[in-house]
């Protein structure tokens, strides 16, 4: 994705801080077969460090496609919103003449994508994921050969990206005035449609961090 300036993450804090805010899930893509397009698949994910832990369906058809070329991307998209051009006008310039964008969080995270299919391996991912996403453990324990876990086991296979990039691009305007962001937070708080409180609370906060923007 292109990222500008102005637009790149501050620093791993800020990547980091906003994926613990609950952005568990994106979309894995992985190269195609020759002569076919990207395989795209929606997922929840676990970061375990450096890593990246997944689980699919065993008929799912990113297999061959990772077997075949193991560099993948994940990708997570949040807390976005519509601006309409009305909005962005700069001072004496008619409303109509102003020029719409989208605000967005995004995270893009590359790398080498390695399948599980030992069955203590697999039931040690679904623990860590189970402890993401149930903490209160609240779920039955995950043994081979146990129900209900057990049997479900040789139906999927998990996957562990080795992430070797990451590219994180929030894009809420922050190479326009201090005045012109806050006033867009607060139409994003007034018309509060879709993501738009979330779309705003990103934008005041980098203005917060940023201030105004420098090359």
């Amino acid at each position: 994705m292109l990222v500008h300036p102005w637009d790149a993450g501050l620093d791993e804090e800020e990547w980091r801080g906003w994926l613990d805010e609950g952005h568990d899930f994106g979309q894995l893509c992985v190269n195609g077969l020759p002569g076919h397009p990207p395989v795209v698949v929606p997922t929840h994910f676990v970061r375990d460090g450096t890593r990246l832990l997944v689980h699919l369906a065993r008929p799912n058809p990113v297999w061959e496609a990772i077997e075949r070329d193991p560099q993948v991307v994940l990708t997570v998209v949040g807390d976005y919103a519509f601006v309409p051009g009305t909005w962005r006008a700069a001072p004496g310039v008619p409303p109509e003449d102003g020029v719409p964008t989208s605000y967005y969080a995004a995270l893009q995270f590359a790398g080498r994508a390695t399948v599980v299919d030992e069955p203590e391996a697999k039931a040690e991912l679904l623990r860590r994921q189970l402890a993401h996403f149930q903490p209160d453990g609240d779920h039955a324990a995950v043994a081979v050969g146990e129900p209900p876990y057990g049997r479900l086991l040789a139906g999927i296979r998990g996957l562990v990206i080795d992430v070797a990039e990451v590219r994180a691009k929030f894009k809420y305007d922050d190479n326009k005035p201090v005045e012109h962001r806050t006033a867009v937070a607060g139409r994003l708080g007034e018309r509060g449609e879709g993501l738009d409180a979330a779309a705003a609370r990103q934008q005041l906060r980098r203005l917060d961090r940023l201030g105004t923007w420098k090359s």
